[in-house]
C-alpha cells in the first residue's frame, strides 16, 4: 500500500526525482538532501509503513543487509571509516517523516561526534524489574 501524501512514498516510487543510489522490487535507497555527512542516505521501502513496528518481517529482514551493503559500499567508494544505520521510530525518537526509513549515514575519522549518548547507571533490582515488564509486554 502507499500513502499518496507521503513524500517517501512519492520518492520511493519515482514520483519525486532523487539521487537513486540502488533500487530493487521493495527499496531505492537515495542521498539525503540535508546530509549529517558526505554520503548520507536513505533506504526507503515503496510500500508506506509508519515505522518499524509496521514494517512487516519479510522487508524488515531485508532492510539490514541492505544497510550494510550500502555501508561497505562506502566505505569503498568514499573512503569513510565507518557507518551508522539510525532507524527512529516515533516523535520522541527522532522521527519526523512517518514512513520507515534507515539512514546510512558515512563516518569519517576526526568528523563530528553524532549518534550519542552519556551512559546513564541502573542497579542490577532496575534492570531485572525493566525486564520483567518488558518481558511481559512481549
Amino acid at each position: 500500500m502507499k500513502d499518496s501524501s507521503c513524500i517517501f512514498c512519492k520518492i520511493a516510487n519515482g514520483e519525486i526525482p532523487s539521487t537513486t543510489l540502488y533500487e530493487d522490487d521493495n527499496f531505492r535507497v537515495i542521498l539525503d538532501l540535508g546530509p549529517a555527512s558526505r554520503g548520507h542516505a536513505l533506504i526507503l521501502p515503496k510500500e508506506h509503513f509508519a515505522d518499524v513496528c509496521a514494517l512487516p518481517e519479510q522487508l524488515a529482514a531485508k532492510a539490514l543487509p541492505l544497510g550494510a551493503r550500502i555501508g561497505a559500499a562506502m566505505k569503498q567508494a568514499l573512503g569513510c571509516d565507518g557507518f551508522n544505520l539510525v532507524q527512529n521510530n516515533g516523535e520522541a525518537a527522532g522521527q519526523t517523516v512517518f514512513h520507515f526509513h534507515m539512514h546510512v549515514i558515512p563516518r569519517y575519522a576526526g568528523g563530528p561526534s553524532m549518534v550519542t549518548w552519556t551512559p546513564g547507571e541502573s542497579t542490577p533490582e532496575e534492570l531485572a524489574e525493566t525486564a520483567k515488564a518488558i518481558q511481559k509486554a512481549l
